[in-house]
């Protein structure tokens, strides 16, 4: 199995910038890629970047030009950068990975909060 744990939520205001954490562990090998999604209140989860094996990222377009993904494999973790945060941008956030055939490991989430 793999667990992922997210970290860095925060409290920032509007224009600011934060940057999320998430640490995989386990079967690491087996992850194809990795994601973050988050959900506000009232509405449904959504994808916000995705990074694949190869190092393929795709991002939601109202994050795009904003917030980027990236990894550091040496310690089987992935970011989310985020710069230019707009108070739409609060919600819960939460990693997950797709491992094996395909399974979803999902961290416990974090709290983004930006106030205007």
């Amino acid at each position: 199995q793999v667990q992922v744990v997210e970290s860095g939520g925060a409290l920032v205001q509007a224009g600011g910038s934060l940057r999320l954490s998430c640490a995989a562990s386990g079967l690491i090998f087996s992850i194809n890629s990795m994601g973050w999604y988050r959900q506000a209140p009232g509405n449904e989860r959504v994808l916000v970047a995705a990074i694949t094996r190869g190092g393929t990222t795709n991002y939601a377009d109202s994050v795009k030009g904003r917030f980027t993904i990236s990894r550091e494999q040496a310690i089987n973790t992935v970011y989310l950068q985020m710069h230019s945060l707009k108070p739409e941008d609060t919600a819960v956030y939460y990693c997950a990975a797709q491992y094996g055939l395909g399974r979803n490991a999902w961290g416990q989430g974090t709290q983004v909060t930006v106030s205007s």
